[in-house]
C-alpha cells in the first residue's frame, strides 16, 4: 500500500478552537495549576519518560493539555482504568482501577459492581483538572470503560481490535480494516478507524445503548468469525494463542468483553516513537498510513488543522441499532 500524507479535510465546525492551550511551566519540577474543574498539582515534571526522544513528563502533560478540547468529550462520564508508568516507558508499569485516596475532592468517581461482588470506585475524567491529575499519576495512555457510568453494562459502541500475528505486516492490518469496513457497510453499518498507536488498527461502531455488554461481545464474535471464515488467508479470529495461525491479522472480538478496555482515541502509547492512537479517514487507510505518522509531536497540529474525525461517535444521531442483529 502506498504511503500518503494525512488528510487535511475537515469542516470548520469540528474545530473547538485554534487557540493554543496554556503552557505548563518549564524549568521546574513541580507546579500547581488552576484549571477547569479545580486546582491540580503536577509533580516530577523534569523526569524523562521517553529516553530516546528526551521527552519528559511535562511534555506528556502538555500534550494532553493541548489536545484536551478534542479528547475530553470522548472520556466524559466513563470509568478510567489507570495503567501507570511512574518512571516512563523504560520502567515497570502496573494497572490500578480504584481511585487512590487521598485525592482531590474535584475528582469524579464511578462506582461499578464487579461479578465478584466487589464495588470499585474508578476515577472519571470529566474536566481538564481530572485529566491532568490522572496523567500526573504516570498514565501515558488512557483506558476508558466502554459504557457510560449511568449504565456500566450497556456500551454505546462496539469495536474490532485488529492486530498482526507473528509474521504479518501492517499492510495486512490495513487490508483487514478495509475488509471489516466493507462487511459492516453491507449491513448498512458505518464504521470509523484509528491507529492503535502500537501495532494495529481499531475499527469502532457507535451503537444505540440497549444491548448488554455480553450481547455486544456475542455480535462481535460472530462477525469476526465470519470474516475469518471468508478471508482465511489474511484474517483469524482464533483467540487461543497456541492455535492461532501466523501471518494473519487477529480480529480480537474478546476486547468487547465486560471489564476489558482499550487505549482511547488520542492516547499516547508507551512506544519509543511516542506514537498516538489517531483517527483516520478511510482514504488514509486505503492509501497506506504508517503508525509513526502520528506522534505526540504532531497530533496536536493535525487536530488544529482537521478537527476530530471521531466527532460522529459522540452524536446521538447516526448510531446503529444493534438490537435488530441480535
Amino acid at each position: 500500500m502506498r504511503k500518503t500524507k494525512p488528510s487535511q479535510r475537515q469542516p470548520n465546525a469540528n474545530r473547538p478552537s485554534s487557540k493554543r492551550a496554556a503552557a505548563i511551566p518549564t524549568g521546574v519540577n513541580e507546579a500547581e495549576l488552576t484549571l477547569e474543574g479545580g486546582p491540580v498539582r503536577l509533580t516530577n515534571l523534569q523526569k524523562i519518560f521517553w529516553p530516546q526522544l528526551k521527552l519528559t513528563k511535562r511534555d506528556l502533560l502538555q500534550y494532553y493539555l493541548d489536545i484536551s478540547p478534542w479528547l475530553l468529550p470522548h472520556l466524559k462520564n466513563r470509568a478510567m482504568v489507570m495503567k501507570r508508568y511512574p518512571n516512563g516507558i523504560s520502567g515497570e508499569f502496573f494497572f490500578m482501577k480504584r481511585a487512590p485516596s487521598p485525592r482531590p475532592p474535584s475528582i469524579p468517581i464511578c462506582s461499578i459492581e464487579h461479578h465478584s461482588g466487589n464495588v470499585i470506585d474508578f476515577p472519571v475524567i470529566n474536566h481538564l483538572s481530572s485529566l491532568l491529575w490522572v496523567v500526573n499519576l504516570g498514565c501515558i495512555d488512557l483506558n476508558p470503560w466502554y459504557a457510560r457510568c449511568d449504565d456500566a453494562d450497556r456500551p454505546d459502541y462496539l469495536h474490532f481490535d485488529l492486530d498482526p500475528t507473528e509474521g504479518a505486516t501492517f499492510d495486512q492490518v490495513l487490508e483487514t480494516a478495509l475488509i471489516v469496513r466493507d462487511a459492516l457497510a453491507s449491513l448498512k453499518i458505518k464504521s470509523y478507524a484509528k491507529t492503535t498507536g502500537s501495532r494495529g488498527i481499531h475499527v469502532y461502531v457507535p451503537i444505540v445503548r440497549g444491548p448488554a455488554q455480553k450481547q455486544v461481545w456475542a455480535f462481535a464474535k460472530e462477525f469476526s468469525k465470519e470474516m475469518a471464515l471468508r478471508n482465511s488467508k489474511i484474517i483469524t479470529a482464533e483467540y487461543r494463542i497456541a492455535k492461532r495461525p501466523a501471518k494473519r491479522v487477529l480480529a480480537d472480538y474478546n476486547q468487547n468483553a465486560w471489564n476489558r478496555t482499550l487505549a482511547s482515541v488520542y492516547s499516547v502509547r508507551p512506544r519509543p516513537e511516542a506514537t498516538v492512537s489517531t483517527p483516520l479517514t478511510w482514504e488514509e487507510v486505503e492509501h497506506g498510513v504508517r503508525m509513526t505518522d502520528f506522534t505526540m509531536l504532531n497530533v496536536p497540529q493535525r487536530l488544529r488543522k482537521i478537527g476530530d474525525l471521531w466527532k460522529p461517535l459522540l452524536a446521538e444521531r447516526g448510531r446503529v441499532n444493534l438490537g435488530k442483529f441480535l
